[in-house]
């Protein structure tokens, strides 16, 4: 069975996934993305080098997340799977309250 774990950043604002984000695994992201929607903070950073896959309605909850942020404040994706800047170029093309990092 799939699994997914979430742990604070040590260093700067956001969590570290491990794991995948599917069905069985969505509410454990759904309140990770909440977190990032309630801090107070300009940038909240999720790092996932090490979540091996995300399906698409696991992007359209970060996606819902990003538009749901107050003016001025982003998320910074760092080192995700392939699959999520391709799902989120061809169905959220443009969305600047998310930043793709791959450093």
């Amino acid at each position: 069975m799939p699994q997914l774990r979430v742990r604070p950043l040590s260093g700067r604002i956001g969590v570290q996934a491990v794991g995948e984000v599917s069905l069985t695994t969505r509410g454990i992201w759904e309140r990770a993305l909440e977190q990032a929607v309630r801090e107070d903070e300009d940038v909240y950073y999720l790092e996932l080098s090490a979540v091996t896959f995300v399906d698409v309605a696991g992007v359209d909850a970060l996606a819902g997340a990003a538009q749901r942020l107050r003016d001025g404040r982003r998320i910074v994706v760092d080192r995700p799977p392939p699959a999520l800047p391709r799902l989120l170029e061809l169905f959220w093309p443009g969305l600047r309250t998310i930043e793709v990092s791959k450093s």
